[in-house]
């Protein structure tokens, strides 16, 4: 991971009244003796976190009368930018001086605690006590092919499209004591995600997550950050493991947190708190962690033990075609000047933001022939005349440079029998669930996922996937983004649950068809209550707009 801009390099920044709580929740207080334990940090960066944990140690050590000598092994701060570490290394120089250290003692120590390199390749020895921080918010899209393959071979959490901060998770954890406890602010979205499933297999088998802190809708960093995050303490599993202690939080003001902190390490919860509260078994194998209130999760979990999935109820989840170079793949369809079955007309996000298809004219180039296969150039001179005079940045794309006997494929391989099957249309972020039926005639663009059945009729099922009770799966499995916003992605929507088609009667399907043709959601809700049986008490779940509420 080369040095460069904080973007680049996947540097957010923490505020400061979440680092000074982060330090207290996980017990680096300095009424501690802090000089006999040691501290971790993995990517100090502008020294967001280190700073705080030198004047806490330093404050606990002068309280204390300690040797000048306790102080070198207690911090290993890691740091890999250049830049980052020069200018932190001198603004940690001077509380050290201040305390009285000599100029050249001051910078002894400071050298005996800083290492510039990489932390998930650095030899790093013995353990810790703490580990704390911001992991780095980086795509593997950003690294080497040589670079993420050498991660791979030597962290097994690295699965999918995994960020890098989650091989960090692993390394920290991995440098525990016995007794040791991490705490991390970071993104969300691997605790349910497909590429978070290793992780969270990994912490399920050997530790425990004592604390999790969401941070839905906080400005917890100095800049913005799309999905939200959440403060995680995890510490090794052992016989006296009490439940996980949920909580959600809003105000950033110090006091505040540090109450905060205080009562999630009580012996005891106070019970009028209902924004806080304690759940068992929230990390079992590699499942997702769900931290909806214990009712809601029950209900979902009895809803999957009556129903069979979407896709095993003959329904198939997909996403649409992604070119790596909409530019010159995409244009307005009837303008495409290559042979007439070359190209499909394109149906993308913004054709559907009415709830009905409205299409704008676009259309996407085929390179592919019904087989799946790449057609042959010489067969097209329309289609060859046009992507050799676009040659250049098209065969620049990743999937070309790989490739380059292939260079004018698109991403995704086209099945052009996609566009003439009848489907549901869902665009990835809504607050809402967006789904439009499509009669098969337009290609979904990548930001629009698909489902289509030859079991379900599409207008019932479109219904049932506009109710409140989808977005309770889609809600229960997802990760928010900044506003709020859900993200209606295929592994989400492969976690909704529906009756077999044949089960439904026709009374029923009537009802969940004409709810979907006059967009009536109540009726549809309606609807849906009755096709999974739901009592009274359910309902109470769905009153739209409250499915979120959190512990």
């Amino acid at each position: 991971m080369a040095s460069g801009s904080n973007i680049d390099r996947g540097a957010v920044f923490t505020r400061p009244e979440v680092v000074e709580f982060m330090l207290d929740l996980v017990g680096y207080t300095d009424d501690r003796p802090l000089y006999e334990f040691r501290i971790l940090e993995p990517c100090f960066g502008a020294g967001a976190f280190l700073l705080p944990i030198a004047r806490r140690l330093l404050a606990a050590w002068r309280s204390a009368g300690a040797d000048e000598s306790a102080l070198a092994g207690a911090v290993r701060a890691i740091e890999l930018d250049a830049a980052s570490f020069d200018e932190t290394r001198s603004r940690l120089l001077e509380p050290i001086v201040k305390e009285g250290f000599a100029s050249e003692a001051a910078a002894k120590l400071v050298d005996a605690w800083l290492c510039r390199g990489d932390f998930l390749s650095v030899e790093i020895a013995g353990a810790f006590d703490f580990a704390i921080g911001n992991p780095p918010y980086v795509r593997q899209e950003r690294l080497s092919a040589t670079q993420i393959a050498a991660y791979r071979r030597r962290y097994r959490t690295i699965y999918d499209r995994a960020d890098l901060y989650i091989p960090f998770f692993e390394r920290s954890l991995s440098l525990l004591s016995n007794s040791g406890k991490l705490g991390f602010i970071c993104a969300n979205r691997w605790m349910k995600n497909r590429y978070g499933q290793p992780l969270r297999e990994f912490i399920a088998a050997d530790f425990h997550l004592e604390t999790y802190v969401d941070m839905d809708g906080v400005q917890a960093f100095e800049n913005e950050v799309d999905a939200y995050p959440a403060i995680t303490v995890i510490g090794r599993k052992s016989a006296d493991s009490r439940a996980t202690r949920l909580a959600q939080y809003v105000d950033l003001d110090r006091t505040t947190l540090t109450n905060l902190a205080r009562t999630l390490q009580a012996e005891a919860l106070p019970k009028q708190l209902t924004w806080i509260s304690e759940r068992e078994n929230i990390a079992s194998g590699s499942q997702p962690w769900l931290f909806d209130a214990a009712d809601r999760v029950a209900l979902v979990r009895r809803l999957e033990a009556q129903f069979p999935t979407l896709e095993a109820a003959g329904c198939k989840v997909g996403i649409g075609v992604a070119t790596g170079a909409d530019k010159h793949f995409i244009g307005n369809y009837q303008a495409l000047d290559v042979e007439f079955d070359r190209k499909l007309p394109l149906a993308m996000t913004r054709d559907i933001v009415s709830g009905e298809v409205h299409w704008r004219g676009k259309g996407v180039l085929n390179p592919f022939a019904d087989s799946g296969r790449l057609v042959d150039l010489a067969h097209y001179p329309k289609l060859q005349r046009y992507l050799e005079a676009r040659r250049e940045p098209i065969a620049k794309r990743h999937c070309a440079k790989k490739n380059p006997a292939r260079w004018y494929r698109t991403i995704d391989r086209i099945w052009p029998q996609l566009a003439t099957t009848p489907k549901l249309l869902i665009p990835d972020i809504k607050g809402e669930a967006n789904v439009v039926y499509e009669r098969g005639e337009l290609y979904p663009h990548h930001n629009l996922y698909y489902v289509t059945s030859e079991c379900w009729e599409l207008r019932a099922l479109q219904a049932v996937l506009r109710s409140a009770i989808a977005r309770l799966f889609v809600e229960t499995y997802s990760t928010k983004m900044r506003g709020g916003y859900l993200r209606f992605q295929a592994q989400y929507l492969r976690r909704i649950c529906v009756p077999d088609w044949e089960t439904v009667s026709a009374e029923l399907r009537r009802e969940l068809r004409e709810a979907a043709i006059e967009k009536d959601i109540a009726r549809g809700d309606r609807a849906a209550h009755e096709l999974y049986q739901l009592s009274k008490s359910d309902s109470l779940f769905f009153n739209r707009g409250s499915t979120g509420t959190q512990p």
